[in-house]
């Protein structure tokens, strides 16, 4: 591991992932590979300590995003040369950004929240990994019960957390940024040439509602068409 993402999600993650592969740090762990590898078990053991967080890593040269980045002071002290890059963004937006996805798909009374406690009744894999990611805000005191979740709590856990994660881990290692801040500093802190393109600027929260739609409908699709079958088997045979 060489460059450790202390960010919260919400905070240019896709951006970092992209800029982490564009400056050769790779493979570059975030909360997608997750997904794309079934790894949520793997999690859940880490969380549950049966499994180091460096060894489910292992073999990756970057991670950013959640949830390397709840684990960001476990991996400085297993990479003790790696560097930290702690990505920032004004609390108030973080906060709103937040009201209107990963929260609003825990709590609120929206479709997207509906579609997916829909999908856990069904999906055991979305349930476990639903769960889990729950268990990860709460514990790291980001999330508030519910409705006491407010965006004015959730601009203060903010701060709070990133200001506990500076105090904690060593200045010379950390690099405060801003996806506004572009290349310079980061190639700068990275100790590689600023590449000759665009800092990559890849803003998701527009689309965030209909990644979690889209997976929700299908699975409640394929159920539906399962149930179907089945009904049509028993009726076949007089069951």
């Amino acid at each position: 591991m060489k460059v450790i993402g202390a960010g919260l999600p919400r905070t240019a993650t896709l951006s970092q992932h992209a800029a982490m592969e564009i400056l050769g740090f790779t493979p570059v762990y975030h909360m997608a590979t997750v997904f794309e590898t079934g790894a949520a078990p793997e999690w859940r053991a880490v969380l549950d300590g049966k499994k180091r967080v460096a060894d489910l890593l292992a073999g990756y040269e970057a991670t950013v995003d959640w949830p390397g980045s709840y684990y960001t002071k476990d991996l400085a002290e297993a990479y003790p040369e790696a560097k930290i890059v702690l990505s920032e963004r004004d609390p108030d937006s973080w906060a709103q950004s937040m009201v209107k996805t990963i929260w609003g798909l825990f709590y609120d009374d929206n479709l997207m929240r509906h579609l997916s406690d829909a999908r856990a009744s069904i999906d055991p894999d979305w349930k476990f990994y639903q769960t889990m990611m729950k268990e990860m805000w709460h514990n790291a005191e980001l999330f508030d019960d519910g409705a006491n979740t407010t965006p004015e709590y959730l601009a203060k856990a903010f701060v709070r957390r990133n200001e506990e994660l500076r105090a904690a881990l060593p200045a010379e290692r950390v690099l405060v940024w801003r996806a506004s801040d572009g290349w310079g500093p980061l190639c700068e802190f990275l100790e590689v040439p600023v590449p000759d393109q665009p800092f990559p600027q890849i803003n998701d929260s527009g689309h965030f509602a209909e990644w979690m739609i889209a997976p929700a409908l299908q699975k409640i699709e394929e159920y539906r068409a399962a149930e179907s079958r089945q009904l049509e088997g028993a009726a076949a045979t007089g069951h």
